[in-house]
């Protein structure tokens, strides 16, 4: 399958993307075997590292041994967001991501106010990795992290705590990524086996320490401490966004990645239920240490010796993970400065060493400077944030895809769409505005707000006609499906704390402010410099091409 049509030849954009966008050691992923291979490298940061990172400060303070249902809950709507994501990494198998998708089909404004949140994903979740990184090093040296970090009185708790430790983590993997793109993957795919015997070793360890004593109470904290849990964990199911990127890597992508991205995303359910079922039934909830839970737990059963294994397998595995996601990010940056949505410097590529030193230097700095004054529990709630915002956003996208076509659907099916989107969106919020407000078990208000819901995606599939039909894969129940990662996404997004969400409000006014100053001329500029007619044939070539090969439309509606 060719990106872009006729543009895909020995000058094509299918060519291009791959050489300006992809490193070395990824161009060589040609089939499905190669897809299966590259799969755990790029899902390991979920798979190994958040679990070690979150799970301990979840059950301890918010789910208890009930946390085993809070990876459930926030796996089933990954799992929602991850056939969303499909259909486009079919679909639209070109470089870039949920910011490709978000671009085609909301526009640049969209699309640029997501780009605050999926950068911010990378930087604080490397930010939370180096934290835990030293409180897993500070178990090897039989010390608290706190020990290992400088405490500052003047400023708040949250941010008082100054962690030089992982900066220079953060500067070293750096270093290392810019040096050498071929050798770091070569250097993962090593230890990404090393990993997976860590992991099952505290499973196979743990179970052997297990009482069942210390599953009661089960649910401390109840189903509100449940859901929050979830909100919480959600950030652990990131992953697949980078996975969704291998489609342009893949001869058979309509096969390979409906099964590297829902096939990853079960079992990293799996991995995460065992782990934390392993974590409370070795220590009641109450005793996990919050930075470092494993290797505290083994210690506290009389493991001493596997306190060691798990530590040095978290640090190893952590390692890598901020590797991993250094070469992701600059990636990242590099393609969307080359849209011209950032400056373009930030897509050069150093001649000698073959990487993109300037995206990779802006991104660890960033990365740095939140990690060594951040607490985990505020980067967590970030992260959660950004991540189910952008899930949501995609799950839009995915019916604006499926319902509109410029030029095919009429105004008034569009206005319908637009109709039924604001009602699901509207209920859904109402529905968890009310579960935060109400202080008693009155369910009239949801006995309003989910028929609103209901009717809103049943009036979507009965008046509203299709545009677009997928030719190679597509979501299943289209728009129940979107419909409810919409639902759910919205209601995890109401048991964050509120002084997280005036953090992402801060943020986001500073990504608009910088939209409307900057970043709207200077794409403005781009286009009239080169042209209305050949600029938008080459940005419809590089990220919209497939559409006319893979979607049948339907003049008819």
């Amino acid at each position: 399958m060719e990106v872009g049509g006729e543009a895909g030849g020995e000058n094509g954009i299918s060519r291009s993307l791959e050489d300006d966008f992809l490193p070395e050691s990824f161009r060589s992923m040609g089939n499905y075997v190669k897809a299966l291979r590259e799969t755990p490298h790029r899902f390991m940061d979920q798979l190994l590292t958040r679990v070690f990172v979150l799970t301990g400060l979840q059950a301890k303070e918010v789910a208890g041994p009930a946390i085993i249902l809070s990876y459930v809950l926030s796996g089933i709507s990954a799992m929602l967001s991850v056939f969303c994501y499909t259909e486009f990494a079919v679909e639209i198998p070109v470089a870039g991501g949920s910011f490709v998708y978000l671009r085609v089909e909301l526009g640049n404004f969209v699309a640029f106010f997501a780009i605050g949140n999926i950068l911010l994903t990378y930087v604080i979740g490397g930010a939370a990795v180096a934290r835990a990184w030293t409180s897993y090093f500070a178990t090897l040296c039989n010390r608290h992290a706190n020990d290992f970090r400088i405490n500052v009185s003047s400023l708040p708790d949250d941010y008082g705590h100054l962690d030089p430790i992982a900066v220079v983590v953060i500067i070293v993997i750096g270093i290392v990524a810019s040096l050498s793109t071929k050798g770091s993957s070569r250097l993962n795919y090593i230890l990404s086996i090393i990993h997976t015997a860590v992991i099952l070793f505290i499973i196979i360890a743990g179970f052997m320490k297990a009482d069942t004593k210390n599953y009661t109470p089960f649910a401390p904290y109840g189903a509100h401490g449940i859901i929050e849990s979830s909100a919480m964990l959600f950030s652990a199911y990131l992953g697949f966004d980078a996975v969704s990127t291998m489609a342009e890597e893949t001869k058979n992508p309509a096969r390979d990645i409906p099964i590297g991205l829902v096939g990853s995303m079960t079992i990293a359910t799996a991995v995460y239920c065992l782990l934390a079922i392993t974590l409370c039934l070795m220590q009641p909830y109450l005793q996990i240490d919050r930075d470092a839970p494993f290797s505290v737990a083994f210690e506290a059963v009389g493991m001493n010796w596997a306190k060691y294994i798990v530590a040095l397998g978290a640090l190893e595995g952590m390692t890598t993970v901020l590797l991993v996601s250094v070469l992701g990010q600059a990636r990242y940056l590099t393609h969307i400065a080359r849209s011209h949505m950032m400056p373009h410097w930030l897509a050069q590529i150093n001649p000698k060493t073959g990487t993109p030193i300037n995206a990779t230097i802006v991104m660890l700095v960033a990365t740095a400077i939140i990690a060594s004054f951040t607490e985990l529990a505020i980067l967590s709630n970030l992260l959660s944030i950004s991540t189910l915002f952008i899930f949501m956003l995609v799950a839009i996208a995915l019916l604006v895809r499926r319902y509109y076509v410029s030029g095919v659907t009429t105004p008034a099916d569009r206005n319908k769409l637009i109709i039924c989107i604001v009602f699901i969106l509207g209920s859904s919020a109402a529905t968890i505005a009310y579960w935060a407000l109400s202080s008693d078990n009155d369910w009239i208000a949801y006995a309003i707000t989910t028929p609103i819901w209901f009717l809103a995606t049943l009036a979507l599939q009965v008046i509203v006609p299709k545009s677009r039909t997928p030719k190679l894969w597509g979501v299943p129940l289209v728009p129940w499906l979107p419909s409810a990662s919409i639902a759910i996404n919205i209601f995890l997004l109401g048991f964050i704390d509120r002084a997280s969400f005036i953090r992402f409000a801060v943020r986001t006014g500073m990504v608009l402010i910088y939209y409307f100053l900057v970043r709207l001329h200077a794409s403005y500029d781009t286009a009239k410099g080169h042209g209305e007619n050949q600029a938008t044939g080459r940005y419809w070539n590089a990220e919209e091409g497939p559409v006319s090969s893979n979607y049948t439309t339907n003049p008819s509606s």
